[in-house]
Parts: C-alpha cells; sequence; structure tokens
C-alpha cells in the first residue's frame, strides 16, 4: 500500500462509492493505518486477502495473515479469502482448507491459474484439464467454477466495457474501457472536460473475457444474462463474508440500473469504436515514421 492510499480509499468512500482493496494480508501496521482512516465507512469496504500460502509459509506469516482477515472483520469489513490454484498448492490442499475453516469459517474462493504464451491462453499446470477442474471442485468454490466455464470461450456479443465500466490509472489518470483496450483518455489533464464513455461493443479482440468473475458477473454483456453475481461468486454466506451493504450492492447489475441500447445505437457506437482504433493505429505509425 502506498502511504497515499488510506486518503484514497476515505475520500471514495466519502463520495459514496464500495472500495476493493486487494492484498497479501501481510502488512499489518499499513492495514491498521486504512481501517483507522475508514472507520465511519467500513460497511462499503471490501478487502480481498489473496493467500499465497507457500510463501506466507516460508516466512512464518500464516498467523499474520489470518490475524490481519479477523481484525478487517472485526472493523465490520467485507472480506473475501482467496487462492490461486497452482500445482505446488495441492500437497497443501487438506491443510489449506483446515486452517481457513478454522480462521474465516469456509474454504477460500479459487481463481484458475493461466499460462499467457503467444500463441494462445493456456491453464498454468501440469495436469490434464480433467485432472485441474477435479482439484479445485474439492473447494467448492463458485468463483472457480465460473472462471473455469468461461476460460477460453470467446465473447462476440455487444459488451459494455468502456460504457458502464472503466480502467483508470490513478497515478497518471489515463483511463480505458477494460484492461488497456477500448477508447483511451486521460481525465486528469482537464478535470472540466466531459469524460467520453464508449462501450467497446462487439470488438473485443481477447481470446476471452479475462476477468470475466469481475466484468461479466457485473453484468457487461446483458445478453449472457442471468449469470451469477459479483457476490454471488465470492462471498461464503454461511461465514458471512460480506457485510448487509456489500452483499446487496455486490449482488446487482448494471443494467438494474441502465438501459439497454437499441440495435442503431449499437451499430452507432460499433462504428465510432472502428474509427477510434483507426485513428490511435494511424497515431502510433505516424510516431514510428517520425521518431515522434
Amino acid at each position: 500500500m502506498s502511504q497515499e492510499l488510506p486518503s484514497i480509499v476515505k475520500g471514495l468512500l466519502e463520495e459514496g462509492h464500495f472500495v476493493n482493496i486487494t492484498t497479501n494480508g501481510t502488512l499489518s501496521t499499513k492495514q491498521e493505518n486504512l481501517l483507522k482512516a475508514t472507520r465511519a465507512y467500513h460497511a462499503r469496504l471490501h478487502i480481498s486477502y489473496s493467500m499465497h500460502f507457500l510463501e506466507l509459509k516460508k516466512r512464518h506469516l500464516i498467523e499474520t495473515f489470518f490475524s490481519n482477515i479477523k481484525r478487517a472483520r472485526e472493523e465490520g469489513c467485507s472480506i473475501l479469502l482467496q487462492i490461486n490454484l497452482v500445482d505446488q498448492y495441492i500437497p497443501y490442499l487438506e491443510e489449506i482448507k483446515e486452517l481457513s475453516l478454522k480462521y474465516v469459517g469456509a474454504y477460500p474462493q479459487v481463481a484458475l491459474t493461466r499460462f499467457d504464451n503467444p500463441r494462445k491462453y493456456e491453464i498454468f499446470t501440469n495436469l490434464s484439464t480433467e485432472e485441474y477442474l477435479g482439484v479445485g471442485n474439492t473447494l467448492d468454490s463458485p468463483l472457480f467454477e465460473f472462471t473455469f466455464k468461461n476460460f477460453n470461450q470467446k465473447r462476440r456479443e455487444f459488451c459494455y466495457a468502456g460504457y458502464w465500466t472503466a480502467k483508470l490509472n490513478l497515478g497518471t489518470g489515463m483511463m480505458t474501457g477494460c484492461y488497456g483496450y477500448g477508447f483511451s483518455q486521460n481525465i486528469f489533464e482537464d478535470t472540466s472536460k466531459p469524460i467520453s464513455w464508449r462501450p467497446i461493443g462487439n470488438h473485443c479482440p481477447f481470446a476471452y473475457c479475462i476477468n470475466s468473475s469481475h466484468f461479466m458477473s457485473q453484468g457487461v454483456i446483458p445478453e449472457l444474462e442471468p449469470l451469477p453475481s459479483y457476490a454471488d461468486l465470492r462471498n461464503r454466506k454461511e461465514a458471512q463474508w460480506y457485510t448487509l451493504e456489500a452483499e446487496d450492492f455486490l449482488g446487482h447489475k448494471f443494467v438494474d440500473e441502465n438501459s439497454i441500447m437499441d440495435y442503431g445505437r449499437m451499430k452507432m457506437y460499433n462504428v465510432i469504436f472502428y474509427f477510434d482504433e483507426l485513428h490511435r493505429f494511424l497515431k502510433v505509425i505516424k510516431r514510428k515514421l517520425f521518431n515522434e
């Protein structure tokens, strides 16, 4: 966590937003600073704890890790315990399950781990696909089931990323619709200038929705509904990981508050997106030709 993070998070919460922080759960002092700064708003603060089990074990930080989760829960925050399923963790799965049940009342949610190579995305494992799925299913994780189901499933439907969602770099002000793709703009250069909200539409270049558990679960592709919500994939209701406020908010979809476009408007935005991409491509060529 940077020194500025507590004040940034507090400012967002003061404006009425919900905020998620992802952490490895070992920065006890910085977590305390965050909790202190945001104490009036913990019902809308969600902390995702990524369990790097072998590192925690090697550095004798397992107790510290779970102690920090306990502190966040005592302070009234929503929590998520998540683990990336990699082969190295498989011999320790029973220990991971026991610790999780002991300290947070449920198994961790599981993320499928991918390997990116120049040709295609692959599951990062030496197991067969069936073996990997079988191991993941032992943790009864809706998150794992959803990410596995959508892995390498090309999305060709109209996507509202960039219109209902955005990725913003708080350090630079650069904003795109989705993970570096979509209309690019710097919203910090002139804060009086309106933000352009332009959907990616039918132009997604990726082999699949690479963060489907975030974007698709919140409904950026209404054509695919009904899908599990963000909360459905993460909360362990039996262990009450979420506050009532977070459960309600993260259980909703964008379409609950936003209108679906008609065919003519979708087509218009697809054309706009095409020319945006062409303009960006020509700027890159110009820079290369003239060494700008």
